[in-house]
């Protein structure tokens, strides 16, 4: 939600990114990624990734048109309105994570009512590889 994507551009000090696709926000290093969450534990859902005619061509878009081309992921989780808590994660690490899990869906989605790609990181995986921002 846009009002949530204020919300940490705002507790991270960050500039709103002016437009509604590409980057969430403005960090130090140029555009970032946000992920929220209201759920009780956090996660980073990644979804409604088009899909390209090959894997090829689809992990080269994965990384240099969608997740690689954010140096920083930023990922919250929301309790009653107001932000828990913030991690951070590369763009690197985030492709690192989340590749095998796109890769193992890529083909077997062809079907589906929507057949854009999906994954998503998991608690267990922002807190091992994530750094608590907030």
């Amino acid at each position: 939600a846009v009002s949530r994507e204020i919300m940490i551009a705002n507790a991270l000090g960050h500039k709103k990114a002016d437009t509604y696709s590409g980057a969430d926000g403005i960090d130090e290093d140029g555009g970032c990624e946000y992920k929220s969450t209201i759920n009780k534990n956090i996660n980073g859902a990644y979804n409604g990734i088009s899909v390209l005619p090959s894997w090829e061509e689809q992990e080269t878009y994965l990384r240099k048109e969608k997740i690689g081309k954010y140096k920083n992921h930023y990922i919250a989780r929301f309790d009653a309105g107001s932000i828990s808590e913030i991690w951070k994660l590369s763009g690197e690490k985030v492709l690192e994570i989340l590749l095998p899990k796109l890769k193992k869906r890529f083909g077997s989605t062809l079907n589906k009512k929507d057949p854009r790609l999906g994954a998503t990181l998991t608690k267990n995986e922002i807190y091992n590889y994530g750094v608590k921002v907030l």
